[in-house]
């Protein structure tokens, strides 16, 4: 399906937002990383799609009613075998907050490496027209509030300012023993979302809020392991 068929597709089921797995979709066609990932029904088909990924996955569940699926005990981690995402998935559809949903499916993918999170979003402002920010994960952004601002496009000096104004800066270039991660990955990935012809500029009409949310920055590069598009 190409980019914009994933979008019309969304608008004609009458959602509000494009699901996990379609904007991944979105965000692979611009270029961005994502985990390998597979959508299956139920458990039955948990066996044939266990063959097609690297254990440790994620369980997480598709439901155009649940937004926040931690909060709902829709998502399991570091799942070794196929045993354990039967039983979670069983586990999932009993949760109280999972009983009377709509539900799409489960998605099952590879964890990402380890690294640093950082957030990446973006809103449509009325008179600046759309947005690009970027924070430090964690604490930074739930607690401190750590993040910077640009109106899009932006240009790749752009990118390097919004990191170096962020209070936890220094955390990116390994601060108290920690390892530094890839600014380059982080700037990439701002480019393609809110550069010259990045995904905020290609489709700034489509979408009013837009999160990656956490993307796993490593020594090597970038992961973005949850988005949420929400649409116009």
């Amino acid at each position: 399906m190409n980019l914009a068929g994933i979008i019309a597709k969304a608008r004609s089921e009458n959602r509000a937002a494009l699901d996990e797995l379609a904007g991944k979709q979105l965000l692979a066609g611009f270029g961005i990383s994502v985990p390998k990932s597979v959508v299956v029904a139920g458990a039955d088909e948990v066996a044939a799609a266990f063959t097609k990924l690297t254990p440790p996955l994620v369980l997480k569940i598709v439901s155009p009613d649940i937004l926040h699926k931690s909060d709902a005990g829709g998502v399991r981690v570091d799942l070794k075998s196929g045993a354990e995402i039967t039983a979670a998935i069983r586990q999932m559809m009993n949760a109280p907050a999972v009983r009377d949903a709509r539900i799409d499916g489960f998605l099952l993918e590879e964890m990402a490496p380890p690294g640093q999170e950082v957030v990446v979003g973006a809103v449509r402002d009325p008179q600046f027209g759309p947005l690009v920010m970027v924070g430090l994960g964690g604490i930074f952004v739930e607690v401190l509030a750590d993040v910077a601002f640009r109106i899009c496009p932006i240009t790749r000096l752009d990118a390097q300012e919004m990191l170096a104004e962020l209070k936890g800066a220094a955390v990116l270039k390994g601060a108290r023993g920690r390892r530094p991660v890839s600014q380059d990955a982080i700037v990439d990935v701002l480019l393609k979302i809110g550069g010259e012809d990045g995904l905020l500029m290609r489709h700034a009409d489509d979408f009013k809020e837009a999160d990656i949310n956490p993307l796993i920055v490593s020594e090597s590069g970038a992961v973005a392991v949850d988005a949420r598009f929400v649409l116009t």
